[in-house]
């Protein structure tokens, strides 16, 4: 990882999400409306901001296989990105965590079976996601 780039970021919670995937975007919905508190950045991978980040990360910046999370100068990733993401918000998403009980390698496995499949499943939009004037605040500034 970068650091020097990411410096910018360490005191910040950031979702990295697939800005064309239709679950994505259903995801990045879900936040907009449970993340009452805006604990959390919004940041599509397709984006400047999202391409410097995974860059940054030494991530691959031409496919999107996972979401991420950056928190607080960690990293995460697939299902644990997931569950560290909804332990934050109000309840009842907390309770999601007791699927840490699963061991990761079978938590990750289904993970990695829906985002492969994502696009054949739930579809693909043709652009990115632009956030309304009243979400801007709940994305990462150029995370469009």
């Amino acid at each position: 990882m970068n650091t020097n780039e990411l410096e910018a970021y360490a005191y910040e919670r950031i979702v990295l999400f697939d800005g064309v995937c239709k679950l994505c975007n259903a995801w990045v919905r879900f936040l907009l409306k449970f993340d009452t508190r805006k604990r959390f950045k919004l940041c599509s991978v397709q984006s400047e901001q999202g391409q410097s980040l995974l860059y940054a990360l030494d991530m691959p910046t031409d496919r999107y296989e996972t979401m991420v999370l950056l928190d607080r100068g960690r990293v995460w990733t697939q299902s644990d990105a997931f569950l560290k993401v909804v332990g934050q918000l109000p309840m009842p998403w907390p309770l999601l965590k007791v699927l840490y009980v699963v061991p990761g390698v079978v938590r990750n496995g289904l993970y990695d079976r829906i985002a492969s499949n994502r696009y054949r499943w739930f579809g693909r939009q043709e652009a990115c996601r632009v956030p309304d004037g009243t979400e801007k605040d709940h994305f990462v500034k150029g995370g469009w």
